[in-house]
């Protein structure tokens, strides 16, 4: 297994108190016991009132407190999940932080020509490759929607674009769970059997209800699904601040948490023991512009509170890193992806996504992909603690230099220098005649570079040829069923 991402914690922020998180939970308990849930799932409903839920006249499903205290106990503190060669990958859970790109969207900015222009399947290949070559990014999603494909075939093709493209871990999201089913019987062909699969997870799927309360057929489906085969599910809610959910952080955090945790019930009465990771994505409602926001202050704190409430629940949780609501990889683009990275680094955060994000969740940038990187890099330098010993307290080679030297030659310097000073690979630490001598690049004309340059240079090892002609088999299977 890697090693354990930023374990400690030292320094933690905390935006809610005990007695917070308690009331909070009080509060989700009572929107699950008394309010209710519409399930748009026949098979679903039906077995939620086998365990004790009941049905009111308007066809609200309530929860009583034992179902959410029974799946407490069964569902998973940990997750593992391994990449294509099967090798551990990202352990979720503690504060162990991981960071991947998002999915499914619809415009990029194009590396070449720098056009903002309509997704497409190659843009899903690029993106993983430049995540294959980027050491900072534990796993991948897709990042473009590609427009130029079938719709209905869209999620099956950008999963093999991934496959191919990349040996991490996968984030998948699917149109339904027919084409999730062919994922998943790839993935098993991958592994070597169904079991196999089941023991070394090789993606995570990502699903969402409804916000404000509802539980529609295809996401119950692909709920079910996953847990059926033991794939780790992240069953997330997007409630809108001030649209689908209320505008105060603490309500708003509390739908979203009955709202996951109602769906975390459905998964483990399905399948106890089965992995799942809780999560919210706690997006805000500009009232001012009426734009859904990444990063607002109010997205921010309510991300930061939903983080809270998974470690109190001690659930794997999901989340965000790298957005940013500017249109361009600019100045504002690096504050606001910064700010977000590191406050997912800092709470323990473990699967973070959305890397790479511009123009509220719409656009995606490589560019602004090598840079996040680089800023995971330092941040997982800056959280990683101080080590204090014997020999890093330096007092004998304080007593050696003296007063008035200097420690540029001692043996101590020479056998840290490397060690302690983290060295970057685009951020600026030259001097002015330096810098221009190299061309004078701002922040983002060097990550242009950087990733064209990964990109001319890095290929992901193919699939095996074996694999390779069973996922096409199974993928042009599958368009031939949708045509």
């Amino acid at each position: 297994m890697k090693e354990l991402r930023n374990a400690s914690q030292v320094g933690r922020l905390q935006f809610l108190s005990e007695a917070a998180k308690r009331d909070i939970y009080v509060a989700v308990l009572e929107i699950l016991g008394k309010v209710g849930m519409l399930v748009q799932h026949d098979e679903a409903r039906a077995m939620l009132l086998d365990a004790g839920c009941t049905l009111t006249a308007d066809e609200r499903v309530l929860m009583p407190r034992h179902l959410v205290e029974q799946a407490r106990l069964s569902v998973p503190k940990v997750v593992d999940v391994y990449d294509r060669l099967g090798e551990p990958a990202m352990e979720l859970g503690g504060y162990n932080s991981y960071f991947g790109t998002g999915s499914d969207l619809m415009s990029t900015y194009d590396l070449d020509t720098g056009e903002h222009r309509p997704s497409v399947l190659e843009d899903v290949c690029r993106a993983a490759r430049l995540c294959d070559a980027l050491p900072n990014l534990d796993f991948v999603m897709s990042s473009a929607h590609p427009t130029d494909r079938d719709p209905h075939q869209a999620y099956l093709l950008s999963f093999q674009a991934m496959m191919e493209n990349s040996t991490k871990p996968l984030v998948m999201t699917a149109e339904n769970a027919r084409d999730l089913a062919v994922m998943i019987d790839i993935a098993r062909e991958l592994r070597g059997g169904a079991e196999q699969l089941r023991q070394k997870p090789y993606f995570v799927v990502y699903m969402e209800p409804t916000s404000p309360l509802v539980h529609p057929g295809d996401s119950i489906d692909k709920l079910l699904l996953c847990a059926d085969a033991g794939v780790p599910s992240i069953y997330s809610p997007a409630p809108l601040a001030g649209a689908t959910a209320p505008i105060t952080v603490a309500g708003h955090t509390a739908q979203g948490v009955a709202e996951c945790l109602f769906g975390m019930v459905v998964h483990q009465l399905r399948s106890p023991g089965a992995p799942f990771l809780f999560g919210i994505g706690s997006a805000v409602l500009d009232i001012a512009t009426a734009q859904s926001s990444y990063n607002d202050l109010g997205y921010l704190t309510g991300y930061m509170c939903a983080v809270e409430m998974a470690k109190w629940l001690d659930i794997p949780n999901w989340g965000n890193a790298g957005t940013s609501d500017s249109h361009l990889p600019d100045a504002q683009a690096g504050m606001e992806a910064t700010q977000i990275t590191f406050l997912a680094m800092q709470a323990g955060s473990n699967l973070a996504h959305d890397v790479g994000y511009l123009d509220f969740g719409l656009t995606c940038s490589l560019e602004q992909i090598v840079i996040v990187d680089e800023s995971i890099a330092m941040n997982r330098r800056l959280l990683g603690g101080v080590p204090v010993d014997r020999d890093s307290l330096a007092v004998e080679t304080i007593a050696q230099t003296g007063p008035g030297g200097h420690f540029m030659g001692s043996k101590h310097t020479r056998r840290h220098m490397r060690e302690v000073q983290w060295r970057p690979g685009i951020l600026n630490r030259q001097g002015r005649e330096s810098w221009l001598a190299d061309g004078g690049l701002d922040l983002a004309a060097k990550a242009r570079v950087k990733a064209m340059r990964l990109l001319a240079e890095h290929e992901a090892p193919p699939l095996p040829p074996r694999i390779a002609a069973a996922a096409d088999e199974l993928v042009a299977a599958f368009a031939a069923a949708t045509d």
